[in-house]
C-alpha cells in the first residue's frame, strides 16, 4: 500500500469536517508533504505493536474473567520461549524500522539543505536560483524582506509555486518559531543568530503562518498570511509592494519593532541594504558594535597571543619586539 493510499485512509475519517483542510496530513509544500510521509510510515508502524497489544488487553481480560470457569488456569506456569520471542523480537524490529526512517527522512529533511527537487519527480533545474528571502520575528509580528527586489513587507510573505525558497531567519529581541505547517516544518529564530530554512509551495492558496513559540502577551497575534502564486501573480504582487511609498530605514525600523498586537500588512518599497545584517549583528541602533565586528577582533587577538606563544626559543623580547639571541648575546 503507498504512502498516497495511507493518507487517504487516514484522513476519510474526517471528511465529514467539510472543508476543513488539514495541513499536517494534507500539506500543499513538498518538503511538509514528505515530512507527512514519515509522520504517517511511523504512525503505522507504531500501530503494529499497539493495536495488537491492545486487542489482547481485551481478549485476556474476556477469557479470563472471573465468571468464566471454563478458562485454563496453570497455577505452575511461569515461561514460554515462543510467547518471550514474539514479546522482544517485535518491538526490537519495530524500534529499527523506526530508527532508520527517522535518520534517512531527518538528514534528507534537513531545514540547512538546499532542495534537490520541487515536487515528485521533478528535480530543480541546474539553473534555478532560489527566492531569498530574510526573516526577523519581532514583537509581535513578522518583518520580511526580499534583497533580490529591494523591498520588506510585515505580515504577509508570498512565493511563485514550485520555486525553491531559501529563507534566512533571525529575531530581533525574544526566541519565537516560524511555521507555516503547510510549507515545511517550524524553524526557530533567535536573536544574534541565524537559522536558514529550503523550502517550495506548489500549489496557489493563501496559507496560515503563525509563531510556535511562546514570547510574550502578544504570541497569539503573531501570525501572516503565506500566499503561494503563479510567477505572473508574483510579478504583480512585487509591483504592488514597490508602489508603496514606505522606505524602511533606521529610524522607521525602530518604529517597527515596537511590541504591538494585530499588527497591519504593511509594505516597504525600498530598504537599508545592511538592515537585516546589522538586525542579525545586533547593532541596528546608532553607536553599537556589531558583533561580527567583535568576533573578527577578537579572532585577531587570538591569532596574535597564539603567535608570540610559539615564538621561537632562541629570541627574546624587548619593549614587545622579538630581538635575535645574536643581538642578545652581544649585550
Amino acid at each position: 500500500m503507498t504512502v498516497k493510499r495511507l493518507r487517504g485512509l487516514l484522513l476519510s475519517p474526517l471528511a465529514l469536517l467539510g472543508g476543513c483542510h488539514l495541513a499536517l496530513l494534507d500539506p500543499s509544500g513538498d518538503i511538509a508533504r514528505q515530512q507527512s510521509d514519515v509522520m504517517i510510515v511511523t504512525t503505522l508502524i507504531i500501530a503494529l505493536i499497539v493495536v495488537p497489544v491492545l486487542v489482547a488487553i481485551g481478549v485476556i481480560a474476556w477469557r479470563y474473567r472471573a465468571s468464566n470457569k471454563k478458562a485454563v488456569y496453570d497455577a505452575e506456569w511461569d515461561h514460554s520461549p515462543q510467547l518471550e520471542l514474539v514479546v522482544w523480537a517485535a518491538p526490537l524490529l519495530i524500534i529499527i524500522a523506526i530508527g532508520a526512517i527517522s535518520w534517512i527522512g531527518t538528514h534528507q529533511l534537513d531545514p540547512y539543505r538546499p532542495l534537490d527537487r520541487v515536487a515528485k519527480g521533478q528535480p530543480v533545474a541546474a539553473d534555478t536560483q532560489p527566492l531569498e528571502v530574510d526573516v526577523v520575528s519581532l514583537r509581535w509580528k513578522w518583518l520580511f524582506f526580499y534583497p533580490q527586489y529591494g523591498v520588506a513587507t510585515v505580515n504577509q510573505l508570498a512565493a511563485p509555486v514550485d520555486v525553491p525558497i531559501r529563507f534566512k531567519l533571525t529575531s530581533d529581541a525574544m526566541m519565537d518559531a516560524f511555521s507555516v505547517p503547510d510549507l515545511a516544518g517550524m524553524i526557530y529564530t533567535m536573536p544574534g543568530m541565524q537559522t536558514v530554512l529550503h523550502a517550495v509551495i506548489n500549489k496557489p492558496g493563501q496559507y496560515q503562518g503563525f509563531s510556535a513559540n511562546y514570547s510574550g502577551s502578544g504570541f497569539t497575534d503573531m501570525r501572516f498570511s503565506f500566499d503561494g502564486m503563479s510567477q505572473r501573480d508574483f510579478d504583480d504582487w512585487i509591483a504592488k509592494v514597490r508602489a508603496g511609498s514606505g522606505d524602511l530605514d533606521r529610524k522607521a525600523y525602530d518604529q517597527l519593532r515596537q511590541p504591538e498586537r494585530n499588527a497591519p500588512v504593511q509594505y516597504y518599497a525600498r530598504f537599508e541594504p545592511d538592515l537585516y545584517t546589522r538586525i542579525l549583528n545586533r547593532c541596528a541602533d546608532p553607536g553599537q558594535e556589531c558583533e561580527d565586528h567583535m568576533m573578527s577582533a577578537g579572532d585577531a587577538m587570538q591569532g596574535m597571543h597564539d603567535a608570540s606563544m610559539h615564538t621561537s626559543p632562541g629570541a627574546l623580547v624587548d619593549a614587545g619586539k622579538p630581538v635575535p639571541a645574536q643581538a642578545a648575546e652581544a649585550h
